[in-house]
């Protein structure tokens, strides 16, 4: 690979020609990101199903994570993101359901110029049980996006808006019991 990333072109089918990697169902890559293993035994990211945004992230190593604890999860991954892009790190919506796992800071924020082993920030929220999970584990999903730069402009008064500055609880949405 180059230095360079760029879009991939949609080529013809070329299954089996070992060329390209079976896409069939998942839809054609529309992006190239270097990928660096830093553990050849994990497997890399993947997508589950058919239209997922969120590639798995495996854990690299064995962790207990008690009630209320967080630590920092190595993946065994690094990527080069092409400028303008961003990968974006959310948790599993099954371990948070079912075990009350979490990313602390989520979403995380891989930024197009780092190139460091992506880490994940667990927090077990759950309030009695530990989580125990195993190397290889999924353990979060990377959604990769484009990122748009702003240019702030300085003025002394905003647009209205019909919000206006209602901010936390503005919009209601919630009635409380009385008791």
């Amino acid at each position: 690979m180059t230095d360079e990333l760029a879009t991939v072109e949609t080529a013809p089918d070329t299954v089996g020609s070992g060329s390209a990697p079976d896409t069939a169902g998942f839809g054609a890559p529309t992006l190239q990101v270097q990928l660096k293993m830093l553990d050849a035994g994990l497997e890399a990211p993947s997508y589950a199903h058919p239209g997922d945004a969120g590639a798995d992230l495996r854990a690299r190593e064995d962790v207990v994570l008690q009630p209320g604890e967080r630590k920092l999860v190595p993946t065994g991954v690094s990527i080069a993101l092409p400028d303008g892009f961003v990968a974006l790190i959310h948790p599993r919506s099954g371990l948070a359901t079912k075990h009350g796992l979490t990313i602390v800071n989520a979403p995380g924020t891989v930024d197009a110029g780092y190139r460091g082993e992506i880490s994940v920030t667990l927090l077990n929220t759950d309030t009695r049980e530990a989580i125990e999970l195993r190397r290889g584990d999924r353990i979060a999903q990377m959604v990769i996006q484009r990122v748009e730069y702003a240019q702030f402009v300085p003025v002394n008064e905003l647009s209205e808006s019909v919000r206006g500055a209602g901010g936390f609880g503005s919009t209601g949405g919630f009635t409380p019991r009385s008791t």
